[in-house]
């Protein structure tokens, strides 16, 4: 069964039927709104000492006056605008996007809860040569990543073990949460389940195997590189303690990342997961339907935040797409687009995918969020890659590649300060061995610049 694909909304779906709406700065404004009170508020509180002060005020909380404002401004009377609103929630990729974040949420929290993650740190652990220890923990995070499809499950997981090795091999500190930083973010980048490529893959309307592949082309030489970084950078050895590792809870992640590269719907394959891990744990403990059953729900909970703002950012689209502004967004980047590439044809594609790489990472920048930061500027990186001849894969690939090498490198994104708190470190300390995702970024512009467009 192949997957199917989903598209998002088109100017002809929510503007009139005689013209597509008129370019509006005006209609941009709800947008700034949002933004000014998520980066406002963590400003705030980031001058006041609070932890994590970014994520003091719930996204889904900030978004509401923009809708507000969206709906006073609107040229439609109040009624036509709720139903644009309403249109924008409801739009099948939308509803799409958010079902597979429960899915994936249900997974993540079952196979944690069964023993899934320890497991496979377990089996990572013995692995890891004492004298390659710096690349043996990116390559554990990564792989952990990949299967589990967060950073920041990645990070609470691994980081603890990593410190007291990193003591115990007088490894620094900085160094060695950089290399945990490095390959959670590689894995949350090329996950199938995780939240940024679900973003990423419903907005621009592709296959997820097809955005896998096509990420591959540019995070094996940008992990290679950094593995010999990591390498040289080695400090010291320690002999890891054996760990005892349970075989059958690494199973579901190896079939869910089976499966999905294999282009099984994504549905089934999460579906597939989440009873697998559940037998696992039915199975091999006292793990019972009851508990399973919380699980799912708590998986699901975990996800609620991004469920409603993915909601409410489709209806906000609707409105800003319906009075002009994201028509204002597109004449202002292709003039951009126009000005740097004399020809169409190659020139402008490859101006094309350096102006959604530059809008995402912008906006991730200010947010702090790079899920939120795909679904910001979803609609808009579509529009151009359909007018510049970007396949959807590789728009796809370009959104989640950016907003995750800018997420990796912010002192005051979730990961820094997750793992600066476990490291008792500075975040600025954290992110300055983030050596990943620099490396990425310069792949990722290179391969951009001079890779052949057929």
């Amino acid at each position: 069964m192949r997957e199917n694909t989903l598209t998002t909304p088109t100017h002809e779906q929510h503007a009139p039927a005689s013209s597509e709406p008129q370019a509006s700065f005006i209609a941009l404004i709800p947008l700034l709104v949002f933004l000014a009170l998520f980066i406002g508020a963590g400003v705030y509180f980031q001058n006041q000492g609070v932890d994590f002060a970014f994520y003091q005020l719930p996204s889904v909380i900030a978004i509401l006056p923009a809708i507000i404002l969206a709906l006073l401004i609107s040229k439609q009377k109040l009624n036509q605008g709720i139903e644009t609103f309403i249109a924008g929630i409801g739009h099948s990729n939308i509803i799409a996007m958010c079902l597979i974040y429960l899915l994936a949420g249900a997974f993540a929290s079952v196979a944690k809860a069964t023993g899934g993650v320890d497991a496979t740190v377990a089996l990572g652990l013995s692995l890891v040569p004492s004298n390659l220890l710096l690349p043996g923990f990116f390559v554990i995070a990564a792989f952990i990543a990949t299967a589990m499809g967060t950073s920041m499950g990645t990070i609470a997981a691994v980081a603890p073990i990593a410190l007291g090795v990193a003591n115990e091999a007088q490894i620094e500190l900085a160094v060695m949460a950089g290399s945990v930083i490095s390959g959670a973010l590689f894995g949350d980048n090329l996950s199938i389940i995780s939240d940024t490529t679900i973003a990423a893959t419903r907005t621009q309307g592709c296959h997820m195997k097809d955005k896998f592949r096509e990420n591959l082309i540019f995070a094996i030489p940008a992990a290679i590189i950094t593995m010999i970084f990591f390498t040289l950078a080695g400090q010291g050895q320690a002999d890891v303690a054996p760990q005892e590792i349970d075989f059958i809870n690494v199973i579901p992640y190896l079939t869910i990342l089976v499966l999905a590269v294999s282009g099984l719907n994504v549905f089934v394959v999460l579906t597939v997961g989440i009873l697998l891990a559940g037998a696992t744990g039915l199975f091999t403990s006292d793990y019972d339907f009851i508990i399973f059953g919380k699980d799912i729900y708590a998986g699901f909970t975990n996800m609620q935040e991004i469920f409603i703002l993915s909601m409410l950012v489709g209806g906000l689209a609707a409105l800003m797409q319906q009075q002009g502004g994201l028509a204002f967004v597109n004449k202002q980047i292709e003039k951009l687009i126009a000005r740097f590439s004399k020809h169409k044809g190659e020139a402008s594609t490859r101006a094309s995918e350096l102006g959604i790489a530059g809008m995402v990472a912008l906006t991730n920048t200010c947010v702090a969020n790079n899920t939120v930061s795909i679904v910001v500027t979803g609609n808009i990186a579509k529009d151009l890659a359909e007018k510049h001849q970007v396949t959807p894969k590789r728009a796809a690939s370009i959104l989640d590649i950016f907003s995750c090498i800018v997420q990796g490198l912010l002192p005051y994104g979730a990961q820094a300060l997750l793992i600066a708190s476990i490291f008792a470190i500075s975040p600025i300390e954290a992110v300055s061995h983030a050596w990943y995702c620099m490396v990425l970024a310069l792949v990722a512009i290179a391969i951009v610049i001079l890779r052949k467009r057929h």
